[in-house]
């Protein structure tokens, strides 16, 4: 979903509802598979480039220079 919509930053809620179909739920659940993903796309996920965390709003997806 973030991947579709580059750029644009998503609340956690947003994420649950977009991705999972939950209008409600344990916004952990979003904090545990973005990790997860930063660990398999981020060449440092320490020092996350790509899944980006917007602070007071969640997270959003920058891509690459190249289109990646």
């Amino acid at each position: 979903y973030l991947m579709r919509n580059p750029r644009q930053a998503f609340s956690r809620s947003a994420l649950l509802d977009q991705v999972w179909g939950w209008s409600f739920g344990d916004s952990s659940t979003v904090t545990v598979h973005v990790r997860r993903l930063r660990e398999k796309i981020e060449p440092d996920p320490t020092e996350p480039r790509r899944i980006v965390t917007v602070w007071g709003v969640g997270y959003r997806y920058e891509p690459l220079e190249n289109g990646g």
